[in-house]
């Protein structure tokens, strides 16, 4: 009996060691040009490119989740504060009224760093980034929005999604990140 605890624990110790599997591709984001909260343009190719980077659509008047998703959001950027290259993006779903100084006054009011950016534009722009590149529903009027997390890598490549619901998505975003923030991954 005695072999059965040393034989668990040289198995906890190679799998240790063991590779982890690659995060999936599941698609690339192009260029796209929105306003910033801060006012200027916001263009991704310039402002993303090479950067780790995390988003979520919300809208700044939600009752709902986005008070939660954005708290969230702010965990794992204190979480991975000491990390150069991670960014955080949050689309409104609600252009008509989340101007960029609405957006400001959100950011400020949830404790956004300067790595944070809250996007606003034309509706068919948010529509099309929502819908055919983050593939998470539609932006049209109706203020109805995913929860999910979507992670972009430092090439473009959508890497992941996380059910903000989840009580690990969290943990999960910020492992992940760090993943991606290692060489060679």
């Amino acid at each position: 009996m005695r072999l059965a605890p040393a034989a668990v624990l040289l198995a906890c110790l190679a799998g240790c060691g063991a590779p982890q599997q690659p995060l999936e591709v599941y698609g690339t984001v192009p260029e796209f040009t929105l306003s910033a909260h801060t006012g200027a343009p916001f263009v991704s190719s310039q402002e993303l490119a090479g950067k780790i980077w995390v988003v979520d659509f919300i809208f700044t008047n939600c009752q709902g989740p986005c008070p939660r998703m954005t708290s969230q959001m702010g965990k794992v950027q204190a979480a991975t504060e000491s990390l150069p290259d991670v960014r955080f993006v949050s689309i409104t779903v609600d252009p008509d009224r989340d101007t960029p100084e609405a957006l400001a006054a959100y950011a400020k009011r949830h404790h956004a760093g300067p790595k944070w950016s809250f996007l606003t534009g034309p509706q068919a722009t948010l529509h099309k980034l929502k819908r055919e590149v983050f593939l998470l529903g539609n932006v049209d009027g109706q203020l109805n929005h995913s929860t999910r997390f979507v992670l972009v890598d430092q090439n473009g490549q959508i890497r992941a999604f996380y059910d903000t619901s989840e009580p690990d998505s969290i943990s999960r975003v910020i492992a992940d990140i760090k993943r991606l923030a290692k060489p060679n991954t």
